[in-house]
């Protein structure tokens, strides 16, 4: 009993480890014969070839059964989202807030709209085309540069007193500033059925005076000719078009909340889940 508890040495211990690693008595590896390495070896060599083959397999049957233009399934988006700019978030979301006799005050919201609208300067928009149809602009082949679809051209100056040319402050030191507006994109979307979708911008609250405003194009509409779109790889030179809203009667030193609205069939602005769907709220107050 007392040889079957009896410690072995370290010496011992190396002498079995070693003995087991290469066993110079039954040839043996780590417990196995060279031939069963070989064997064990060959197994699995073969086993990583099936695999990687299936998986080669697997992933080659995907990319030709997808499309590399539209995505297959579009269901959570059925209606787009809308934004503002100048996109300036305080602890209550989305506000304008700025003194008109402190340039510090609204300079941030006049860098960052013409930062915004440099993307709409006639250099940036040379490789679209000038369209002119109310319709939609169906394409079915890829006639643009380097197999693409064409798309229609939007510039700042469509944005006439909003557009930051004439007016490079936009309004902001006289209290009438000038906010744009832009509908996200969705892949294939036909908004309006047939008529142009147009821009809506209201005080939120009832005891408000009716907002006095101006809006850029004429209408605040989104002309048709800007869709569908096709994706951002059948059009890479897309750009969003654009509406901007001149604001010409907001009461100094009053907190006011505007909601503006995308209004057209297929647009849905009442959605709890996604304040921003078919429409975008913020805060404004102008102070003097």
């Amino acid at each position: 009993m007392a040889a079957l508890n009896e410690k072995k040495t370290c010496s011992q211990r190396m002498e079995n480890f070693n003995r087991f690693v290469w066993n110079p008595d039954t040839g043996q590896l780590m417990g196995r014969t060279l031939i069963n390495w070989v064997w064990i070896s060959l197994y699995y060599v073969a086993f990583y070839i099936v695999m990687t083959g299936l998986f080669s397999l697997a992933i080659y049957s995907l990319m030709r059964t997808i499309s590399p233009y539209t995505p297959d399934y579009q269901d959570r988006l059925k209606s787009p989202g809308v934004t503002l700019r100048p996109d300036v978030y305080g602890e209550g979301g989305l506000e304008i807030y700025y003194n008109v006799s402190d340039k510090n005050s609204w300079e941030k919201y006049v860098t960052t709209l013409h930062k915004f609208l440099s993307a709409y300067n006639t250099t940036a928009q040379h490789a679209n085309i000038n369209c002119t149809s109310e319709k939609y602009f169906f394409q079915k082949s890829f006639l643009g540069p380097n197999k693409t679809k064409h798309s229609c051209k939007f510039t700042s100056d469509m944005l006439e007193n909003c557009s930051g040319l004439a007016n490079s402050t936009f309004g902001f030191p006289e209290g009438k500033p000038c906010l744009i507006i832009k509908m996200n994109r969705i892949i294939n979307f036909l908004p309006g059925n047939g008529t142009a979708p147009r821009v809506s911008c209201t005080a939120q609250h009832e005891d408000f005076s009716p907002l006095e405003l101006q809006y850029y194009p004429i209408n605040g509409t989104f002309n048709l000719h800007y869709f569908p779109y096709y994706g951002k790889k059948a059009q890479p030179t897309y750009s969003n078009p654009l509406v901007a809203v001149k604001f010409l009667n907001i009461t100094r030193n009053t907190e006011v909340t505007v909601v503006c609205r995308v209004i057209g069939a297929g647009i849905t602005a009442d959605n709890p889940h996604d304040p921003y769907e078919g429409k975008v709220e913020f805060k404004m107050r102008i102070q003097d």
